[in-house]
């Protein structure tokens, strides 16, 4: 049934954000009949727009832009609203700088937004952990924690929710994912361009601050945590936050881009990492001694994010005497282009024992004809449907910025040329994921 009577506020409806995701997802799920006539889309910015001004902003069809309203500032909105009808709950989507995010919810609060209201941040949740845990107090002075929803996008990306499928819908790989069977879990995360317009924010971040903390450990939470009881988001969540506890950073190291001082908003003396390579451990029954490997930068030679999931090497004998088969691995690729490759080996038809490497592949585009939702058309449908599922909860970024403390710029700052990555620091056997990268486009 589609969502009603819900009015979806967006703070900083002038910005780019606006523009380029939120409007177009907000205008999909109203074509698509999951938000109806009795919903309102309403800008908020400091500029000064009519709501026909508003509406030519964006390419959407004539019905959705009868949707959309525009409101100068947050002084007023409460009656604004009102007047537009009657509404359940109203959404704030806060596409603002992070550091206003508490004072922001302030300002709703003593604007009369009270038990019917939903606020979304997007990270960063915090620059650290003090400045997370104080940011969780603050908004909590206002609202209480069922009603934020922390935006980490990659949770809604089909292939990354299609993790808990695999493993748990799957009775074939249940049993052997666990260290006995697993050598390592292998992480990689490139991006082909610099960081572009991003560099003031990204000088003050660094990859670890904006890939690892966050989005990186998300994933590792979903490859490694514990069945839940049942899909209740609170029960998911509690298995995440006991990956979390259990975590160990042990090594790191930190690379920069040769040209990365000469990018607008970067400091000419700026010791900021753009690459990191990162290994940790899960002090688990489960993955005790298996170590994860984690790799993201930018300016590297190709834009992808993969998983590798490598089995420990079969035993010296029948057909591997020699040690010449290579050990079993599943891929999950994110993005680009998203599918699952299983590794194995096999006969060469018509020899005595000849073995090769051969694949077995899964790709989005060949078995889902119809469209998949983009990440934003995702969380905002689940926001107004109070699913905190795919959400992160004020204890995960907490603990994960504790995880993570001690290795914000810290250690050695090393370089590499822009359109290569580095070599592997701590970990020699890494994963061929380039070889892939071409799948499933």
């Amino acid at each position: 049934m589609p969502t009603s009577h819900t009015a979806i506020v967006i703070l900083g409806a002038s910005g780019d954000l606006a523009r380029r995701k939120l409007i177009p997802a907000l205008s999909r799920l109203y074509e698509h009949k999951q938000i109806d006539d009795s919903c309102i889309i309403v800008g908020s910015g400091r500029t000064v727009f009519s709501d026909e001004e508003f509406r030519n902003r964006f390419e959407v069809s004539r019905d959705f832009a009868g949707q959309l309203h525009y409101h100068q500032g947050i002084t007023g909105l409460k009656s604004y609203i009102k007047s537009k009808g009657i509404f359940d709950q109203v959404i704030f989507f806060l596409a603002l700088p992070p550091k206003v995010y508490a004072a922001t919810a302030g300002q709703l609060y003593d604007e009369g937004f009270g038990e019917e209201t939903r606020l979304i941040i997007e990270k960063p949740f915090g620059y650290d952990y003090d400045s997370a845990r104080g940011l969780n107090r603050h908004l909590q002075e206002y609202y209480n924690e069922r009603q934020i929803y922390r935006i980490d996008h990659y949770l809604a990306k089909e292939a990354v929710q299609n993790i808990l499928v695999f493993r748990f819908g799957n009775s074939i790989f249940y049993p052997v994912w666990n260290s006995n069977y697993i050598d390592s879990i292998q992480i990689n995360a490139y991006e082909s361009i610099g960081v572009e317009d991003r560099g003031a924010y990204f000088d003050g971040a660094g990859i670890i601050r904006d890939m690892v903390q966050n989005h990186l450990m998300q994933l590792i939470c979903l490859l490694t945590m514990e069945a839940p009881v049942s899909l209740d988001p609170e029960e998911i969540r509690a298995q995440k936050i006991n990956i979390l506890k259990a975590l160990r950073v042990t090594d790191c190291c930190r690379f920069q881009y040769n040209g990365y001082r000469d990018e607008a908003g970067v400091a000419p003396d700026s010791s900021t990492e753009t690459y990191a390579e990162l290994k940790l451990f899960i002090d688990t029954y489960r993955w005790n001694r298996m170590p994860v490997y984690l790799r993201t930068g930018k300016a590297l030679h190709r834009k992808g994010t993969e998983i590798g999931m490598r089995f420990k090497k079969p035993p010296r004998l029948l057909f591997n005497k020699n040690g010449d088969i290579n050990p079993n691995e599943i891929i999950f690729k994110i993005q680009p282009s998203a599918g699952i490759v299983v590794e194995m080996a096999s006969k060469v038809p018509g020899s005595d024992v000849q073995i090769i490497d051969t694949s077995m592949k899964f790709c989005y585009i060949d078995s889902f004809k119809d469209e998949i939702p983009e990440a934003y058309q995702k969380l905002l449908l689940d926001a107004i449907k109070g699913d905190r599922t795919l959400f992160v909860s004020a204890l995960e970024t907490e603990l994960s910025w504790k995880k993570f403390g001690p290795f914000l710029d810290a250690g050695n700052l090393n370089h590499h040329a822009r359109g290569t990555a580095p070599e592997p620091c701590l970990y020699k056997e890494w994963i061929n994921f380039d070889k892939y990268d071409s799948l499933c486009r």
